[in-house]
């Protein structure tokens, strides 16, 4: 993987729900440990990079809310 090759997005379960939802993109996170995440509903908005570490965290956080 390289900084130049486009980076293929998966989008939360929770997508088609119509509230806030993200995107993630995995295979960068495998090939480098850094998991880039954006708004599913801004794709060409901001993107936050986090460890993989740190998206674990999100993760648990995620499914531990009161939704």
């Amino acid at each position: 993987m390289t900084a130049t090759e486009p980076l293929h997005w998966i989008k939360s379960s929770y997508s088609d729900n119509g509230g806030v939802c993200v995107e993630w993109a995995p295979a960068h996170a495998s090939a480098t440990g850094i998991v880039p995440v954006r708004d599913s509903k801004r794709p060409t908005g901001p993107l936050l990079m986090v460890s993989a570490e740190a998206f674990a965290g999100l993760v648990t956080l995620a499914r531990s809310a009161d939704l």
